[in-house]
């Protein structure tokens, strides 16, 4: 019995009218590999951080199949954003990818520290916060109460500033009112706009201290005997010079 053989091209018909389906069906699960030009629209972005952008450049890297090293190592160098890290990398010249991590390494840690500076609370120096309690520092009194006088603080506080009795607190009126002072109060003592010198806690104190030593007799109706200094305080002008 005699076997015909198939021609050829009939043979080959048959067998590309077999496999087109296939390959078809299993065309949208192919795996698909970038080649090596791709590399080179890898950029490092404008914000990205220098960890981001490695990360995702090896990513595409390990993809490509027979990627030369220094294929791989020119275009991450030359994707980088321009800055000091790809300064650094110009100057020092890493030849192969080990020592271009190594390089980036230090880079990422240090962006790591900048990032940990921005997220962590406000530090305040020692001298920051002695300002502040300067600036929020509201003097007390040491009395219960205060001594009545016949004549106002204002014009008490003048004249014993005249007659050199006491010394103004130092650089008092060379330092320019606060911001925001009321400036229908003012306080002779301090020569200050924001208080009177009836709010002024120092002043009233002051002026109880000078009483009970004697120096205000005057200024007190009925209590005209001077007093003797039994508390063994300075002299005022000693006390405020």
């Amino acid at each position: 019995m005699t076997i015909k053989k198939a021609p050829l091209d009939h043979s080959r018909s048959r067998f590309y009218d077999i496999s087109k389906p296939f390959e078809e069906h299993f065309a949208g699960s192919a795996i698909y590999l970038h080649d090596s030009d791709y590399l080179n629209t890898i950029k490092q972005g404008q914000h990205e951080s220098l960890k981001d952008y490695t990360t995702r450049f090896t990513k595409i890297a390990i993809s490509i199949p027979d990627l030369h090293p220094e294929v791989e190592l020119h275009t991450i160098k030359s994707g980088q954003r321009p800055g000091k890290f790809q300064d650094t990398i110009a100057v020092t010249k890493p030849k192969t990818m080990a020592k271009f991590r190594e390089k980036a390494k230090g880079q990422i840690d240090i962006e790591k520290l900048r990032q940990a500076h921005k997220t962590k609370k406000p530090y305040y120096r020692d001298d920051d916060r002695t300002r502040d309690k300067k600036k929020n520092f509201k003097p007390t009194s040491r009395y219960k109460s205060y001594t009545q006088f016949n004549t106002k603080r204002d014009d008490i506080i003048k004249e014993i500033l005249n007659s050199k009795l006491i010394k103004p607190p130092r650089k008092a009126g060379s330092y320019p009112d606060l911001k925001g002072a009321n400036r229908t109060k003012y306080c002779y003592f301090h020569q200050k706009h924001g208080h009177t010198t009836d709010e002024c806690v120092i002043a009233k104190d002051l002026l109880k201290r000078l009483a009970r030593q004697g120096h205000l007799d005057k200024y007190i109706g009925g209590h005209m005997q001077r007093r003797t200094n039994t508390s063994g305080e300075q002299h005022p002008a000693q006390q405020h010079g």
